[in-house]
C-alpha cells in the first residue's frame, strides 16, 4: 500500500489523500478544492497530482466543499469510477456541489469581463454546473456502521464524526495477499456535544490513522454557554442598541445549528419579538435535507422533535431565497437578525450585508466559525479598523463578537479523545493533515504525551510505502 499527499497538508484546505493497493487500485480519500488561498486558488485546484481517469474510487468524509469540491473537475477530466459516502452526504452533495459550479461559472463570468477590458482573452471555469449534476451519477450513498464491499479486497465502513450531517470516519480494509491492512481517515472531528447531530462514535482499530489538526493548539470555551452568549449578543444588538445582527455562517452545519438554537429561545418565549432571515439558498435547501436524516440526529433533537415536529422552522423566522429579496434585506431599518453564507465573510451574500452594516456602531457582525488567516472575516476578527469589500474601503465601527463554541472542529483535547479509542500499540503510523503547520506541531507533542507513536505532519506531496 502507498500514500501520497495532496492537499490539506500542513494546511487547512483542499483535502486529497491517494491510496495505491498493491493490486494496482486508485483510492482518493476526499477530493476537495483549495479554498480562501486568494489568486493562487485556481492554480493550486487545477494541479491535482493525479489522472483523474485512472481513479477507481472516491471515497468521502464528509460534503464541506474543501473536501468534496473537486469532484465535478475530476469528472470533467474523465474520473468515471464510484463516489462512496454515506447517504446523508451524497444527498448533501447533490445541492453544495452544483452551488459550487454556479459560483465557478459566475466568478468566471465576471473575471472574463475584466480580461476583455485588458484586451486579454477568456478563461474557462473549473468546471460547470453541469458537471457538478452529472458527476452525482457516480455516487454510492452506504449506511452507518454498515461494511460495504467494493471488491474482493477493497471494504468500508462509516462511523459517526460529529462534524456535519453525514460526517463519518472512512474506515477502510485492504487484503493484499494475506494481509488485510487497515486505514482510517477521520476527515473532520466534530464535538463530543453536539446540538443537533450524532456524537463522536469509536471506530474500529486501524493499523494507519489520518486524522486532522485544525484546532491543534486551541480549547473552545465552556460549550454550556453558548446559547447564553448568543442570547446576550442578540439582546444587546437588537433591544439595547437598536441593531442589526449579522451572523456569517456556513450554509450547511453552523446555519442549522443556530437556527435550531433560535427555535429553542423561541419555544421558550425568550427570543425578542424580532425577525430573523436565512439568507441563502444553499442554506435552505440544506435545512431541507437535514429533515430527511434523522439517523444523523442526537437523541436530544430527536426528544424535541416529539413535541415540535420542526425545529428548524417558527414564526418570524423567513428563509430567503431570491436575489431581489436578499436586497431588501439591505433597506430594513428595524433591529433584525440575518443569517448568511458564508462562514468565513470571503463570499456570498453575507459580504453585501457586511457591508451594509459594519460602519454603523448599532450593528453587531457575530463570527461563529473558523475563519481562514487571509480571509474577510480574519480581517474582521483581529481588529482591523477598516476593510476593503468589493472594492471598496469601509470603516468598522460595528461590534465584533466571536462564539468560538459553535465550531464544527474539536480542539485538541476532543480530538485527543476522540482517536483515544484505538490501541496505541496496534497503530503503526499516525499522520496529521488538515492543519496549519505550528498548531500541527504542538498537537504531535500533545499526541506523544498520550502514548501515541510514530506520528508524521506530512507536506504536500510526500510518499509513504507499507
Amino acid at each position: 500500500m502507498k500514500l501520497k499527499f495532496l492537499g490539506a497538508a500542513r494546511e487547512v484546505t483542499g483535502s486529497k489523500h491517494q491510496v495505491i493497493t498493491k493490486q494496482g487500485k486508485r483510492i482518493i480519500l476526499d477530493c476537495g478544492m483549495y479554498q480562501g488561498k486568494g489568486q493562487e486558488t485556481d492554480g493550486l485546484n487545477r494541479q491535482l497530482g493525479f489522472n483523474p481517469s485512472e481513479i477507481d474510487h472516491i471515497i468521502l468524509s464528509h460534503a464541506h466543499i474543501d473536501h468534496s469540491g473537486l469532484i465535478p473537475y475530476v469528472y470533467k477530466l474523465g474520473f468515471r469510477g464510484s463516489v462512496i459516502c454515506t447517504n446523508a452526504t451524497r444527498d448533501l452533495c447533490t445541492i453544495m456541489l452544483a452551488d459550487s459550479g454556479y459560483i465557478q461559472e459566475h466568478d468566471t463570468h465576471t473575471y472574463n469581463k475584466k480580461r476583455a477590458r485588458q484586451g486579454l482573452g477568456p478563461v474557462e471555469p473549473l468546471y460547470t454546473k453541469r458537471d457538478a449534476v452529472e458527476c452525482m451519477n457516480l455516487f454510492i450513498g452506504v449506511p452507518y456502521n454498515r461494511k460495504f464491499k467494493i471488491d474482493d479486497n477493497l471494504k468500508v465502513s462509516f462511523t459517526h464524526t460529529g462534524h456535519m450531517l453525514g460526517g463519518g470516519v472512512v474506515n477502510l480494509e485492504i487484503k493484499e495477499g494475506e494481509r488485510i491492512q487497515r486505514l482510517a481517515y477521520t476527515g473532520d472531528i466534530g464535538r463530543p456535544v453536539n446540538r443537533i447531530l450524532h456524537p463522536p462514535a469509536p471506530f474500529p482499530q486501524a493499523d494507519f490513522l489520518i486524522t486532522e489538526a485544525t484546532y491543534g493548539d486551541r480549547l473552545h470555551h465552556d460549550d454550556i454557554n453558548a446559547e447564553k452568549e448568543l442570547l446576550d449578543v442578540l439582546y444587546h444588538t437588537c433591544v439595547e442598541k437598536g441593531g442589526k445582527l449579522i451572523i456569517p455562517s456556513f450554509s450547511v452545519g453552523r446555519t442549522q445549528d443556530i437556527v435550531y438554537a433560535l427555535n429553542n429561545f423561541y419555544n421558550e418565549n425568550r427570543l425578542p419579538k424580532i425577525d430573523i432571515y436565512v439568507d441563502s439558498p444553499l442554506a435552505v435547501n440544506a435545512t431541507d435535507i437535514f429533515r430527511l436524516h434523522p439517523e444523523c440526529f442526537n437523541k436530544d433533537i430527536l426528544e424535541i422533535m416529539e413535541r415540535d415536529p420542526d425545529p428548524f422552522g417558527f414564526n418570524r423566522l423567513f428563509y430567503i431565497r431570491s436575489q431581489e429579496d436578499s436586497k431588501k434585506l439591505n433597506k430594513i431599518k428595524k433591529p433584525v437578525i440575518i443569517i448568511s453564507a458564508s462562514g468565513m465573510m470571503e463570499a456570498g451574500r453575507v459580504k453585501h450585508h457586511i457591508a451594509n452594516s459594519i460602519s454603523d456602531a448599532k450593528n453587531t457582525i457575530l463570527a461563529v466559525g473558523y475563519c481562514a488567516p487571509s480571509t474577510l472575516g480574519a480581517r474582521i476578527l483581529r481588529g482591523d479598523k477598516e476593510v476593503s469589500i468589493h472594492g471598496n474601503i469601509y470603516p468598522v465601527n460595528a461590534d465584533i463578537k466571536r462564539i468560538d463554541s459553535y465550531s464544527g472542529h474539536g480542539d485538541y483535547k476532543e480530538m485527543g479523545d476522540f482517536i483515544s479509542c484505538q490501541d496505541k500499540d496496534q497503530l503503526k503510523q499516525v499522520f496529521l493533515v488538515h492543519g496549519e503547520f505550528e498548531p500541527q506541531q504542538k498537537y504531535k507533542t500533545y499526541l506523544e504525551d498520550k502514548g501515541f507513536k510514530n506520528i508524521q505532519i506530512p507536506e504536500v506531496g510526500a510518499e509513504y510505502n507499507f
